[in-house]
């Protein structure tokens, strides 16, 4: 009777140990959906970088770069580059202290050039739980004229670098699976799935969208794409209507593609040139917001096959100048931050926007959402919590109290977001106290 107790009591104490224990991880870009939500709902609303309230803890970065962190359990995954000695590094860190336990060069080379607003990390890496896939941009230093600009200028032609690194640190593959050009420079976050790893080479040359064997790096399928013209997005990979669909916009259009062998399943030609912003989906539509030159919102029902331009686009909106951040869905609502620091919010179904508010110096970072609300970081670090509805609810005005280019990771009912000089890890004070 008594070991049989002991061991009830044991179970429980494991139990309970592997509750307190458990939680989301984060990744990838924008999270365990690609989406920026988060399940998470015991995660801090209020914070300040300054004074240090529900800073759990704040280190330095080494180098530079606009890559989102990435958490696996105790480990976080952050690229950067050294400027000075011109590495393209992976760094490892402890999540419970922040200590670095490792960082390795994943290459040397000149740095390329780019717009003013990225950087030369700016691809966040992936992770199964046992490799992380970065991605960087490699050039030799020459020169071609910049296509598709309005001003004449030299820019440095290059090739995409995806690699492989196990979680001790050591490099299991390296590849170089096509050319990119770009005056904006580089930026394509891997996207896992199954035994695959896709990037995405949407550029101003013969652009692609390639699917590499996680194992080896491999090239498993390859396309082209219609147009040679730059774009930054990174695919979503949902099941829809009985099928696999990788969405994203790009080249000209928005396209639904088999992951698995990159075949077509549906586009819509159009509404614009460039895109930066992941799409969403929120069960019944897909949203999509971009871009340059001209700026567009658009919810798009999923179930199309062949050139659904005419027939699929369930709304349309002109009215928000979205470029770089991309949109969040809370609940019923679709939250959308242009870059020049505004905020909108639309009823998802209709695309009827309730209130559109400045909310923002300048917006970078893509939103993200946890427990009901929506969290928007601006350029200067200031985070706007918000609760969507028919009018605007701010709960919070959170500093961080340096600039942030970086899109926030959510993970173990925290929140880590990289600053210019520092990554903070933010919760409330019963989580670092392991209560």
């Amino acid at each position: 009777m008594r070991s049989w107790l002991r061991n009830v009591v044991t179970l429980l104490i494991l139990g309970s140990c592997t509750a307190a224990l458990a939680g989301e991880n984060w990744p990838c870009w924008r999270g365990p959906r690609g989406d920026g939500t988060s399940a998470e709902t015991s995660l801090p609303v209020k914070w300040d970088g300054v004074s240090g309230t529900n800073i759990v803890w704040k280190v330095p970065v080494s180098g530079s770069g606009h890559a989102s962190p990435i958490v696996w359990d105790d480990r976080i995954f952050l690229t950067a580059c050294l400027d000075a000695t011109k590495e393209r590094v992976l760094q490892c860190l402890d999540r419970a202290t922040g200590k670095t336990l490792w960082q390795k060069t994943v290459f040397t080379g000149p740095l390329e050039t780019k717009h003013s607003l990225n950087s030369f990390a700016s691809s966040t890496p992936a992770t199964d739980g046992k490799l992380v896939f970065v991605s960087f941009l490699e050039v030799d230093g020459s020169t071609i004229p910049a296509p598709n600009v309005g001003a004449p200028r030299p820019i440095t032609p290059g090739k995409m670098v995806v690699a492989a690194y196990d979680f001790a640190g050591n490099q299991k593959w390296l590849v170089r699976p096509g050319e990119f050009i770009s005056a904006h420079g580089y930026c394509s976050s891997p996207v896992l799935f199954e035994d695959r790893v896709i990037v995405n080479g949407d550029h101003d040359g013969k652009s692609y969208i390639v699917a590499l064997q996680r194992e080896t790096g491999e090239v498993a399928w390859k396309v082209p794409r219609a147009n040679g013209i730059r774009s930054y997005v990174t695919p979503i990979i949902r099941e829809i209507d009985g099928r696999t669909q990788m969405i994203f916009s790009g080249s000209k259009h928005i396209i639904s593609l088999n992951p698995r062998d990159g075949s077509e399943n549906w586009k819509i030609e159009g509404p614009t040139e460039q895109f930066v912003a992941s799409m969403v989906f929120d069960g019944k539509l897909l949203f999509m917001a971009a871009g340059f030159p001209t700026y567009h919102v658009m919810g798009i029902k999923p179930d199309g096959r062949g050139d659904v331009t005419d027939t699929h686009v369930a709304w349309h909106a002109t009215n928000a100048k979205c470029y770089v951040p991309s949109p969040v869905v809370v609940g019923e609502h679709l939250l959308v931050a242009d870059d020049r620091g505004t905020a909108n919010c639309f009823v998802a179904a209709t695309g009827d926007r309730l209130w559109q508010e400045r909310l923002g110096n300048h917006f970078s970072n893509s939103l993200v959402t946890a427990n009901g609300l929506g969290y928007l970081v601006a350029d200067d670090g200031l985070t706007k919590v918000v609760r969507p509805g028919a009018t605007l609810d701010v709960v919070a005005e959170n500093p961080l109290g340096e600039r942030c280019y970086s899109s926030p990771a959510i993970a173990h009912e925290q929140f880590f977001i990289r600053g210019e000089k520092h990554l903070f890890c933010i919760g409330e004070p019963q989580v670092t106290q392991g209560k």
